[in-house]
């Protein structure tokens, strides 16, 4: 798979994607967009984790915002080290670009910043500070990937994405000790059935985040929760 181009309602500020994994994500959320609901899921993203070698010969080139891995989490507890070493060392060759990653095993990024490319931000998926049943996501639980992006030292981000029902003031608060660079917000984009908050609590944490100076950027599919709104 080479070097894409972004498009979609991912992150408008990234400008290129790649994957060098193969395998399905160890946290079988059952919102993943892997998951094509029409065709299901690509070969490539079924199986045990592995690298897919012809994906390090790809040449990265300079000046570009890459979003490494979005098709899976190379930094969940099942993942090999190696695997992410491999991955991190072909970043490290093209050190003129903005690295972009994204996991919901935070603590994992503890042992790995100092060996990340300088020009990295570390994100992580934060849909809510309540529990998330396992039949919804196997990944660590809200408070651990909290505390860890607490005490991460780096550029970083949190996407709440896809935003679940929770308690405002404690979700603001959690945020607020992050010190993020900014947060991501959106809503469920295929109907997964999740348990959503109606769209007036999300704007009420908006506001919240804003007041407390944080740059909260909307995502497009925020639009659904606004249009069920009007229906009802």
């Amino acid at each position: 798979m080479p070097l894409k181009k972004s498009q979609g309602n991912m992150y408008p500020w990234v400008t290129h994607t790649h994957s060098h994994l193969g395998g399905e994500c160890p946290h079988k959320c059952s919102y993943c967009y892997v998951d094509n609901p029409r065709f299901g899921r690509h070969p490539r993203y079924t199986g045990p984790l592995r690298l897919i070698e012809n994906e390090f010969k790809i040449k990265y080139g300079s000046g570009k915002v890459i979003f490494e891995e979005n098709c899976n989490d190379l930094f969940a507890k099942l993942m090999p080290q190696e695997f992410i070493n491999r991955v991190v060392h072909h970043c490290l060759k093209w050190p003129d670009n903005e690295y972009v990653w994204q996991t919901k095993n935070p603590a994992r990024y503890l042992t790995m910043d100092a060996l990340m490319p300088g020009n990295s931000i570390f994100g992580c998926t934060i849909e809510t500070n309540r529990d998330i049943p396992p039949e919804i996501s196997l990944a660590p639980h809200p408070t651990e990937r909290f505390e860890a992006m607490k005490a991460l030292q780096a550029h970083k981000f949190i996407t709440v994405e896809p935003i679940m029902d929770f308690d405002v003031l404690k979700f603001a608060a959690w945020i607020n000790d992050v010190k993020p660079d900014f947060v991501n917000i959106g809503a469920d984009s295929k109907g997964h059935g999740l348990p959503e908050p109606p769209i007036e609590k999300v704007m009420e944490l908006i506001r919240w985040l804003t007041d407390l100076g944080i740059e909260v950027r909307e995502k497009h599919n925020l639009e659904r929760l606004r249009a069920e709104k009007t229906t009802k």
